[in-house]
């Protein structure tokens, strides 16, 4: 059979499909790839996956590409590997993504390349929270398309109801961006609403289906945690700050010039407790955040109380 007919095979893949040579540039890249990730294949042929592309992070926002690469590990060695990973969309956020790498072999067997295969782990958790929690117009924010303070308010007098009728615990993260001002003064709204999207779509795709995200007004954002413990609600805080820390996008100017817009946000994370209002929890989660503003920004602050104990702790 033609090389087209196979092509025509992996084209027609759900999945992310793309080859690479022993330099980890790109020999060939399906529509699955360009749907997942918005390059098109023009825009990636022969450029390094690490070229201000895909550059995989972990949760953590570590940089793969410059160590833990597992595409340049299979190319090494020829083992199969399997990882949880975040990558680059064209318009800026952060994907969660489950690659499987295969090294590639010659007639002799001596390694080529490697085939990296992904899947969209974002589309089916949104997909799910679409359905449940924004079939109306009205608890939608215009710009970003996630949830606004009404949705938010909403579902969280619901969560803290369900908490204390189930005596099961409920986590709030609050968000604001760091020094968002200074892109609106220098670049203008409409980078800074674009920002606003990327990060918006960041938070969203690195969710449970459980987990309700919306915006609170401005740059400010809220983020609902049912059952969830401490641990938890710091691990998913600062997941989240380190994947919008990685996030980016391109913007030109009036003058043509282009600018390479990368945000940060301070957090404040805290569970709920048997006397809590929503105000007092989101109260709370606020001033939580404006210390982690006072630490230095890009900081995550949370917050344990009730139980005879309370305080709080930078992480």
């Amino acid at each position: 059979m033609s090389t087209d007919f196979y092509r025509q095979i992996l084209d027609d893949l759900y999945d992310g499909v793309y080859f690479v040579d022993r330099g980890r540039r790109i020999t060939y890249w399906n529509r699955g790839s360009e749907r997942i990730t918005g390059y098109k294949q023009e825009q990636v042929l022969g450029r390094r996956c690490a070229d201000s592309l895909l550059m995989h992070v972990d949760e953590d926002g570590v940089l793969l590409c410059q160590s833990g690469c597992p595409v340049a590990a299979t190319i090494e060695d020829g083992e199969l590997r399997e990882a949880q990973v975040y990558l680059h969309h064209a318009n800026g956020h952060r994907v969660p993504v489950r690659v499987r790498v295969a090294p590639i072999r010659d007639s002799e067997g001596n390694i080529t390349g490697a085939v990296e295969t992904f899947s969209d782990n974002s589309r089916l958790v949104e997909a799910l929270r679409e359905a449940r929690s924004q079939a109306s117009s009205a608890l939608r924010d215009a710009l970003t398309g996630c949830g606004n303070r009404r949705f938010i308010e909403m579902h969280l007098q619901s969560a803290l109801d369900n908490a204390r009728l189930y005596h099961t615990s409920c986590g709030i993260i609050f968000l604001d961006v760091d020094n968002f001002k200074d892109i609106n003064d220098n670049l203008g709204h409409l980078a800074g609403d674009r920002a606003l999207c990327m990060l918006a779509d960041t938070l969203r795709a690195n969710l449970r289906a459980t987990d309700l995200v919306g915006r609170w007004g401005g740059d400010e954002f809220v983020v609902i945690l049912p059952d969830s413990n401490l641990e938890n609600l710091v691990g998913v805080a600062h997941k989240l700050r380190s994947l919008v820390e990685r996030s980016q996008f391109t913007w030109s100017d009036a003058t043509g010039g282009t600018h390479l817009v990368q945000i940060t946000i301070s957090v404040g994370a805290t569970l709920a407790v048997a006397e809590d209002t929503l105000e007092s929890l989101v109260q709370r989660a606020d001033q939580l955040m404006y210390q982690s503003k006072g630490m230095g920004r890009n900081q995550v602050t949370a917050v344990f109380v009730g139980g005879g104990r309370s305080g709080w702790s930078p992480y």
